[in-house]
């Protein structure tokens, strides 16, 4: 009798252990394109076309997080004390959420732009004058670990791939990516740092609780801090003292629950390369190497250490634009330098606009990837 065949589940936390896996393992993502030809009626008539884990298993590859773009509810819940009034206006195309504190009101505007997605273009906090307002607002928002919704999300995802979520944004990441607009947040911190470091300490007072819940409930094993991380957004003297030990912090409490961890990196990141293998991450997610980003395959390699590379190759190779010849070849320059720490996949996600030409790549470095040994 011949041994049953490895789940995608099983080779997706085996890497992350270091265990030798029958082939390579591929994980592309897309999601967002599945969701966008859907929406607009343009999913090919010989493609799955309801629900997108059908595609995943008809292209034969692993599926990563239990509540992008799936429908299903994140793991982890945003709850706001009674004290918090929140007034929320929405029409067809725009909206506004207003958060009324004791010291004023925070107000957030969206937009909804031409793929029907909801886009935030005015941020709650704008002013020194609102950091009273949003330092209420956020020690009086509770986060907490859904074990029913990350069950629920695991059940979904299947053996297509170890279940996984995003965590909430460092404080930094979160001020300059949730609460304020990036010049704001530089401004902030250089006229009155004592402050921001103070908020700062109340984002990540704000996670206690989470972090305790998903470390006791035994049920996660890898999961994602999704900081979306480039190097336009701070400067080495920030990125050392604001973000690095807080990423030894958390990260070091996630090892000692025996969770994995990695973290989504994206855009240019040249100038971060001299601290990447030093990160406490086991891997890293959505590098964007050339002709996309900024940085060869080579130096990624130089600069990469021990860390597991998750995803690699750049998306716009998914687009007619490159040959399939182009796309190959960087596919394979990739595995010959960073198998058997290597989880492929798109930088970042398949493009949501291109046709089925980008999918039917996908199913062509899926065969190729099934029929090639992981350890070189």
């Amino acid at each position: 009798m011949t041994e049953p065949a490895m789940t995608f589940r099983e080779m997706n936390l085996r890497v992350f252990q270091g265990l030798p896996n029958p082939h390579i393992f591929f994980q592309p993502r897309f999601e967002p394109w599945f969701h966008w030809h859907k929406l607009f009626g343009q999913l090919p008539p010989h493609y799955p076309q309801e629900d997108v884990r059908e595609l995943y298993d008809d292209l034969g590859v692993s599926m990563r997080y239990v509540a992008y773009y799936t429908g299903a509810e994140p793991p982890i819940v945003t709850r706001y004390s009674p004290e918090v009034k929140i007034t929320r206006r929405f029409e067809e195309r725009s909206g506004v959420c207003i958060y009324h504190t004791p010291y004023g009101d925070l107000t957030e505007g969206f937009k909804k732009t031409l793929d029907e997605e909801w886009r935030t273009i005015e941020f709650p906090a704008k002013s020194l004058d609102d950091l009273r307002a949003l330092r209420w607002l956020i020690e009086h928002t509770r986060l907490s670990f859904s074990a029913e919704n990350f069950a629920a999300g695991s059940d979904y995802v299947g053996l297509r791939g170890e279940p996984q979520f995003y965590l909430p944004k460092s404080p930094y990441q979160a001020l300059a990516q949730v609460w304020m607009k990036l010049p704001d947040l530089i401004y902030a911190l250089a006229d009155a740092p004592q402050e921001m470091e103070e908020i700062m300490r109340v984002i990540d007072d704000s996670y206690d609780a989470l972090y305790e819940q998903i470390c006791a409930s035994g049920m996660v094993k890898i999961i994602n801090l999704g900081e979306n991380l480039h190097e336009a957004l701070f400067s080495h003297r920030y990125f050392e003292k604001f973000y690095l030990p807080w990423y030894e912090k958390r990260c070091g409490q996630l090892r000692q629950a025996g969770i994995f961890s990695h973290i989504h990196i994206d855009g240019y990141f040249h100038s971060l390369l001299k601290y990447l293998k030093d990160l406490p991450f086991d891997g890293l997610e959505a590098l964007t190497p050339q002709p996309q980003g900024d940085v060869s395959l080579e130096e990624l390699k130089e600069h990469l250490g021990d860390k597991i590379l998750i995803d690699g190759i750049p998306a716009v190779l998914f687009m007619d634009t490159y040959s399939r010849e182009q796309l190959m070849e960087t596919t394979e320059k990739i595995v010959k330098l960073f198998a058997p720490r290597l989880i492929l996949g798109v930088s970042d996600e398949v493009p949501e606009g291109t046709g089925s030409e980008s999918i039917e790549r996908v199913r062509m470095i899926a065969d190729w990837c099934r029929r090639t040994p992981a350890q070189p």
